[in-house]
């Protein structure tokens, strides 16, 4: 089975600056990734690199096998969706129309169909005529997750299960909607959607990830189970703290993983 995404021997400098450096994985057709480490270690780098959006300074990524360069722009988008880290939106568009965004020059019945399932999904049917800057930021951030869900099931309808890159989808969400993204992403993962994602919140990404990918210092310091990366070993070498995990703090404050959203 060809990889969803590989890289190999992977590094990119920019202005002589470092930013990742010799990095060699294979992601599979269905994995849920996370990638984690502290700021400035090579996250957003990586999954753009993986996107097709920078190129290497040496080594090579592989989308389906092929370099990204290698897709016509409409080609790549039927492939692979992302969301960026932040999203400006300079124009006063509605809800409805950024979410349709996700779906390029295509129309009918079918996307309006694919349209209205991830605003019903995101629980933003009542926003659909709200102009995107009247939202909070959290709303703003499931409007733009909306779209990508779109741009993907687009790409699944053209050429089966594609990928989708989030950086820091959850930035702006409160536990609830937090869990919802978390359910959306195992729904595509499970019909084969590729889905990795920057997470800075560890316990999220215990309960997100199948596999955790520890950048330090633009090298990938770990990768393997949320069991096996998250250690109190490889997050002092990440992060610079100690003894992290599995203890409750001195002054007893809590420690909150929620499993499952509340249901009315």
């Amino acid at each position: 089975m060809i990889p969803a995404l590989e890289a190999s021997a992977l590094s990119i400098a920019v202005r002589g600056k470092s930013l990742i450096r010799d990095i060699t994985l294979s992601i599979g057709p269905g994995e849920t990734v996370a990638l984690v480490g502290a700021n400035g270690a090579g996250k957003s780098t990586l999954l753009r690199a993986l996107s097709g959006e920078l190129a290497a300074s040496a080594g090579s990524v592989r989308l389906r096998g092929r370099d990204p360069k290698s897709y016509a722009p409409r080609a790549l988008a039927l492939q692979r969706a992302v969301l960026s880290q932040s999203v400006t939106v300079a124009f006063p568009f509605t809800v409805a129309e950024i979410v349709r965004m996700g779906a390029g020059e295509r129309s009918g019945p079918a996307v309006e169909e694919l349209i209205d399932a991830a605003l019903a999904e995101l629980e933003l049917d009542g926003f659909r005529e709200r102009i995107i800057g009247t939202l909070s930021g959290g709303e703003q951030q499931r409007v733009h997750f909306a779209r990508v869900l779109v741009q993907a099931a687009c790409g699944e309808m053209a050429h089966g299960p594609g990928i989708m890159l989030l950086d820091e989808p959850t930035a702006s969400l409160d536990l609830r909607h937090q869990l919802d993204l978390v359910a959306a992403t195992r729904r595509r993962a499970s019909r084969g959607v590729t889905v990795i994602a920057i997470l800075h919140d560890l316990n999220l990404a215990a309960l997100f990830a199948g596999r955790v990918i520890v950048l330090a210092g633009g090298r990938i310091a770990a990768d393997g189970a949320p069991e096996r990366t998250i250690t109190n070993a490889l997050l002092g070498e990440a992060f610079g703290v100690a003894d992290a995990v599995g203890r409750i703090p001195e002054a007893g404050a809590p420690f909150v993983l929620p499993h499952h959203a509340r249901r009315a």
